[in-house]
Parts: C-alpha cells; sequence; structure tokens
C-alpha cells in the first residue's frame, strides 16, 4: 500500500492502471520463474495480514510477531513498519514457501494476493479525498506477463479474492497517515502511547486480552452488542483497534467508545 499524492504519481515506477484497462498475467508451475518472486523480498504486512497469518498457523498474533515479523521504526518516520522475515538460507526464502508452493496459500498477505498489480492510497491535495489506484509492476524476470491471459484491476482482485484484504488495507491507510506528522511528543515513538498503538493494530490477541481483563470497560463504555462482538469476531476487534488508536493517539470523536463520567 503506498501513499501517493499528484507530486510523486510520477516517480512510481510500473504502469498505472486506468479503471477497466487490462494487462496480461497467469502465473502457473510451468512457468520457468514459478515461484522466484518468493525470495529475498521486503515485504510490508498490514495488520489484516498478520491476523489471518497468525489464524492460520493456530499461534497467537504474539507468537507470530515474534517469530516471522522484523518491525522496524525508519528515521524521520512515527509508526512503525512490520516486514515478514525471510528464512534464514542463501536465497532468503518467504518461509513459508515449500517445494509444493505457498504453505499459506489461502491466507496469503495482501501484497502476494495483488502480485503483480500494487494497490495504493492517492490522496488529493487540498481535499484530502481519497481513491485507489493501481500499478501493474511485475518484476522484469516474471513470465507471467507475457501469457494470454486479460485481466482488469478488479477483475483480478475478485479473482484473488482479495476485495476484503483491499478494503481492510485501505481502512489501515487511514490510520497510517495520520502518522505523517509526529503525535507522540516529549513521549517518543517508544513511549506507552506508541507501544498501545502498535498493540491495538498488531497484537490483536494482545489487545483483546486488555480489553476484557484491564480496567478498560470500567472507563469506557461499549455497546453490550459490540462488547460480545468483541469477544470472538476478530475482524470487527480489528477495526475497534483501528477506532481505539484514533481516539487514544489523536484524541478524535468516536461513537464507538465513550468514557464513563
Amino acid at each position: 500500500m503506498k501513499f501517493i499524492n499528484d507530486k510523486d504519481k510520477a516517480a512510481i515506477l510500473g504502469r498505472q492502471l486506468a479503471p477497466g484497462e487490462t494487462f496480461n498475467f497467469r502465473c502457473h508451475a510451468a512457468l520457468a520463474c514459478f515461484n522466484r518472486c518468493c525470495r529475498n523480498l521486503n515485504l510490508f504486512l498490514y495488520p489484516y495480514d498478520v491476523l489471518r497469518l497468525s489464524r492460520r498457523l493456530t499461534i497467537s498474533t504474539d507468537e507470530f510477531i515474534e517469530r516471522h515479523v522484523d518491525v522496524v521504526l525508519r528515521d524521520g518516520q512515527y509508526f512503525p513498519e512490520v516486514l515478514l522475515r525471510m528464512a534464514d538460507n542463501t536465497e532468503k526464502t518467504c518461509p513459508f514457501l515449500t517445494d509444493a508452493g505457498c504453505d499459506v496459500y489461502p491466507d496469503r498477505p495482501d501484497a502476494c494476493r495483488t502480485f503483480p498489480v500494487e494497490q495504493g492510497a492517492q490522496y488529493e491535495a487540498g481535499t484530502g479525498s481519497r481513491k485507489a489506484v493501481h500499478f501493474f509492476r511485475p518484476p522484469d524476470f516474471c513470465l507471467g506477463q507475457h501469457e494470454e491471459q486479460q485481466w482488469t484491476a478488479h477483475a483480478w482482485a475478485r479473482d484473488q479474492e482479495a476485495e476484503r484484504y483491499h478494503d481492510m488495507t485501505m481502512r489501515w491507510a487511514e490510520i497510517r497517515r495520520l502518522f505523517q506528522d509526529d503525535p507522540w511528543g516529549t513521549e517518543g515513538p517508544q513511549g506507552a502511547k506508541a507501544k498501545m498503538a502498535f498493540m491495538a493494530t498488531y497484537n490483536l490477541d494482545r489487545f483483546r486480552d486488555f480489553l476484557f481483563n484491564s480496567s478498560f470497560l470500567k472507563r469506557y463504555r461499549v455497546k453490550p452488542d459490540l462488547k460480545k462482538k468483541l469477544r470472538v469476531n476478530d475482524q470487527a476487534l480489528l477495526l475497534f483497534g483501528f477506532e481505539w488508536v484514533r481516539f487514544i493517539v489523536w484524541g478524535l470523536p468516536s461513537k464507538k467508545i465513550q468514557l464513563k463520567r
């Protein structure tokens, strides 16, 4: 997910796809490059990716982050990037790559699911309005781009069952964009509020424990039907985490979270 404005749109490599524009692509085991794209990656993971992968592996989000994630806070940034940790071998393969292909394929991350199309969020200067944009960006070695099968970005997303991923990633983009400015003040990006924000977006099992086993529900009012949903529905919990970050970090009003008087 890239955040794109008119100024830097020209710097994006790849072909921007107009609505309804087609591209050629088909990936299959007969291609000489099959699975080559699963090596030596900077593969960014979004919150919904971590949630789905941890459930696929039947481990907690806490354990998934410990085993499979590198959390990187770059200079000039105020929220860390989360990258999948590659295997410790000469080719730095994806840890879920097997001889038979992707071992987590039904729950593969958004970036893998969308490949070779990259989705971005373009914000118009002045209005702040957002629209999704798509770029066709296969690497040079990819032979799938020379196949005859044609797709639009919308048809490809539907075929790859990526629509829910795209929706969750775009919702995360709204939160991530707020971190373009420093919200932490003297506390800094390693402080308690920053750790809370990371937990509420990436470490969902620990966040659920926080909601129900701390004083949270004594201090904040959450509607009973939503409370029930948060106990069992992971997607609802993640969306609530996004809402909590907006509320606790920036003080933005929330209909879901009300401070008790």
